[in-house]
C-alpha cells in the first residue's frame, strides 16, 4: 500500500526505542506560557505512565515537542494515546482561549532507534533542544525538558557520553522557530 503523501508513515510496528516529534497546526505557540508548557509536559508524562511507556527524554516547547520512549510491547496501538494527548491538550487550550473546535495539532512524527548509535545521538538531540532553538545555554535549566532529571539519574560517565554525540546529520523534523519572548 503507497504511502499517503501528505503525512507522515508511521512505523510503530515492533517494541523498542521510538523518537516522536509532533507540531502544532501553523507550527503557531499555542503552549506559549509557563502554565500550557507545564500542563503539555504533564500530560505527556502522565500518558506515558498509564501506557507503560518508558520515556528516555523529552523536550516540550510552545509550538511542538520531542520525545523519546521505549515501548515494551507492540507499539501499533501509540498512535491511538497519541491522537488522544492532542486531542486533550487541545480541548484545554481551546477552553483556556475560548475558541472550540480550533486546530492545535498538526502532525506526528515517528522513527524506530534500531542502532545504539542513533538512539544516543537522538538522547543527545531531545536533552540540548532548547539550546539549539536559543531558549537557554545550559539544557538543564529549561525547565520542560528532561536534561536535569537525565543529569540527576544518569552515571556520570553514561552522561558524558551521551552528551558528547554528535547532532548535527540528524534528520529530524525540527524547524520550528521558538521566540524565547512568548514563554511567559
Amino acid at each position: 500500500m503507497p504511502s499517503w503523501p501528505h503525512a507522515p508513515t508511521h512505523h510503530l510496528s515492533s517494541p523498542g526505542a521510538y523518537i516522536i516529534t509532533a507540531a502544532t497546526y501553523q507550527k503557531l505557540p499555542h503552549f506559549r506560557s509557563a502554565s500550557r508548557l507545564q500542563f503539555l509536559r504533564d500530560s505527556l508524562l502522565d500518558l506515558a505512565q498509564n501506557n507503560h511507556w518508558h520515556l528516555q527524554a523529552w523536550a516540550i516547547f510552545p509550538n511542538h515537542y520531542h520525545f523519546i520512549a521505549i515501548f515494551p510491547t507492540t507499539p501499533i496501538k501509540v498512535s491511538s494515546p497519541i491522537r488522544e494527548l492532542h486531542s486533550w491538550t487541545a480541548k484545554e487550550m481551546n477552553q483556556r482561549d475560548a475558541t472550540p473546535g480550533r486546530r492545535i495539532w498538526f502532525q506526528f512524527w515517528d522513527s524506530h532507534l534500531t542502532f545504539q548509535r542513533s538512539y544516543l545521538a537522538r538522547l543527545n538531540y531531545v536533552h540540548t533542544n532548547p539550546v539549539h532553538h536559543g531558549l537557554v545555554r545550559e539544557p538543564t535549566n529549561y525547565p520542560w525538558c528532561s536534561a536535569a532529571w537525565f543529569q540527576q539519574e544518569s552515571r556520570p560517565s553514561f552522561y558524558k557520553s551521551v552528551m558528547s554525540f554528535p547532532t548535527n546529520k540528524l534528520t529530524i523534523p525540527d524547524n520550528f522557530e521558538v521566540d524565547p519572548t512568548t514563554i511567559t
